[in-house]
């Protein structure tokens, strides 16, 4: 499973190459975002993939980045959610149907650490 994640995340890398830097920059955004707003968020509870590396739990990934962008919240990193829905965008063309993804309710903080490995991922495999 690891070896189609890995593919997958190379495929769109391919087509995402000269958005290298963006992805460091989108690094940078999430961190802020989780040293700014994890007490506004210690409430809310997102779908957290129980494996990063499942590639069945993309979806869920980009569903739980929309949770966190509808929160109020969050609303002063508009730039992040802009910069991941290019992100979103390369990956979505690559996504095979998807079986299950095993998930459970985690805090945001959780959430977003995860988002986090997904996207250092990412971007080491768009290299």
């Amino acid at each position: 499973m690891k070896t189609h994640l890995y593919l997958l995340l190379l495929a769109a890398g391919i087509s995402a190459a000269p958005h290298t830097s963006s992805m460091a920059e989108l690094l940078k955004l999430l961190e802020q975002m989780c040293e700014s707003v994890t007490k506004d968020l210690q409430n809310l509870r997102i779908e957290t993939p129980d494996n990063i590396d499942d590639v069945n739990c993309v979806s869920t990934i980009f569903e739980g980045t929309e949770q966190l962008k509808t929160n109020p919240a969050t609303k002063k990193f508009s730039v992040f959610f802009q910069k991941f829905e290019r992100l979103k965008q390369s990956l979505t063309p690559n996504l095979a149907t998807e079986g299950k993804c095993d998930t459970e309710r985690r805090n945001a903080r959780i959430f977003i650490q995860k988002l986090m490995t997904f996207i250092r991922k990412a971007s080491k495999n768009a290299r």
